[in-house]
């Protein structure tokens, strides 16, 4: 996004009375079928604050430190910084967006395993004091560039799942940490706390119980070699749900009971990045064209379809990997099936179908088998839980935001002056057409 933080405004829809989220995407589409058909994103800024809400009062222990690369709009770090959260980010980018909304240095994390010279240089002008960090090389770049950091060490985790097993493993063992901590004395750099990161994908609830445990152990091994030992990062793995957040704070509250008290005056911080942003955000995109091939044969798109072959469908959307979906080609993560913007029967049937960003590139796959109605140019598809993939850039989509009237009085009754906190929102009562729920059944092609 281009622009100084003095300069941006935010224009956020009121939704008022019974106006709903489905509206706003209804006027938009409807608004694009007119026009250029671009995709779009349209968010619910009230997502985030029920989940901070939410948050607070299930892991009330736990200070979250929002994870900037999930999503860098600046709307949702604005949001996110009136509410009171710390973050985590990733390059100078982030740590300017982060800074220019009056962030204090304490309550920022400059993360990665490895930064840039440029980067760790920045935090240091900027007094940023917390660093993270899993190898020897790391920390003599630390000692030379910033001596009066504060460093977490990472911890390596267990593979719990296929994901894991195949990702490039990222921490120090418990011996590798014990090297660390004798390194770091020798290098008169402060380590003041241990994390380790659980993927929400593990479904082992012991993962965290042996991630405390060995948390415990390098705390013991750095209180030995006389480092102040005092904050404990649980890391992110929060996937946005209420269940799995509470399946994580089962697991864990007995643990940090145990092993890090409330008595010893720890600080326990995390850091969620999708749990605050994927479900506020949908992407709704169109189709540009559409080939038909014979089932299990979407590999040979220009076999003849004979009468007895059963259908299988390929759709090429307005955007792809190479855009809004690029966390596709970073991580194994599966894009869930989009619903069909149109009025559909009970009865109407379904088709294996395949979705396609514009590029015509076989890595440009959005989605590689889904069932859907069949569809036709210019029909729209809407992409749910479509917050946490980096948006931000200036080449994404554009965003509308929007909010509830109620929703926006519960960021006040979390002791948020909104005329000082926010003063970048630009509110306005969100414009319905009356026959919008009528002119979003057609999408003329």
């Amino acid at each position: 996004m281009k622009g100084t933080l003095d300069e941006l405004q935010y224009s956020v829809e009121l939704l008022e009375g019974s106006a709903a989220l489905r509206d706003v995407i209804d006027k938009h589409i409807h608004d694009q079928t007119l026009a250029l058909k671009s995709a779009f994103f349209v968010a619910d800024l009230g997502v985030i604050v029920r989940q901070q809400i939410c948050w607070r009062t299930k892991m009330d222990q736990i200070r979250p430190f929002y994870a900037v690369k999930s999503n860098s709009s600046p709307v949702v770090v604005e949001i996110l910084a009136a509410l009171g959260t710390g973050f985590v980010c990733s390059n100078k980018h982030e740590l300017d967006l982060v800074k220019g909304f009056g962030v204090p240095s304490q309550d920022i994390i400059l993360g990665g395993t490895c930064k840039q010279l440029s980067h760790i240089k920045y935090a240091a002008k900027h007094n940023i004091p917390l660093l993270v960090c899993d190898n020897e090389a790391e920390l003599r770049k630390i000692a030379r560039c910033h001596p009066k950091a504060k460093v977490l060490l990472l911890l390596t985790s267990e593979s719990c799942c296929e994901r894991e097993e195949m990702a490039i493993p990222f921490g120090s063992t418990l011996k590798d940490c014990r090297h660390l901590l004798e390194c770091a004395r020798e290098l008169s750099l402060r380590v003041t706390g241990v994390k380790f990161n659980i993927p929400s994908c593990c479904q082992d609830a012991q993962a965290f119980s042996r991630a405390v445990s060995d948390a415990r152990c390098v705390f013991d091994m750095g209180e030995e070699l006389g480092f102040e030992m005092n904050i404990l990062d649980i890391g992110g793995g929060f996937d946005g749900s209420e269940a799995q957040l509470d399946k994580v704070h089962q697991t864990l509250k007995p643990m940090l009971d145990m092993y890090f008290p409330l008595s010893t005056g720890l600080s326990i911080i995390a850091e969620p990045g999708a749990y605050y942003v994927s479900s506020a955000f949908t992407l709704a995109v169109n189709i540009i064209a559409k080939t038909t091939v014979a089932r299990d044969c979407s590999d040979q798109p220009h076999k003849v379809l004979s009468a007895n072959d059963e259908p299988e469908f390929l759709y090429y959307m307005n955007d792809g990997v190479y855009g809004s979906f690029a966390n596709k080609l970073l991580c194994e993560d599966s894009i869930s099936t989009p619903s069909a913007h149109k009025e559909l029967s009970t009865e109407e049937p379904l088709f294996s179908s395949s979705l396609w960003g514009p590029s015509a590139d076989d890595l440009d796959q959005v989605v590689e088998r889904c069932l859907l109605p069949e569809l036709s140019v210019g029909d729209w598809l809407l992409f749910s839980n479509a917050g946490a993939n980096g948006l931000g850039s200036e080449h994404k989509p554009p965003v509308f935001y929007s909010i509830t009237e109620c929703d926006w009085q519960e960021i006040h009754n979390c002791g948020v002056n909104l005329d000082t906190s926010m003063k970048n929102f630009s509110l306005g009562p969100c414009c319905l057409q009356p026959s919008m729920s009528d002119a979003s059944i057609s999408t003329p092609a």
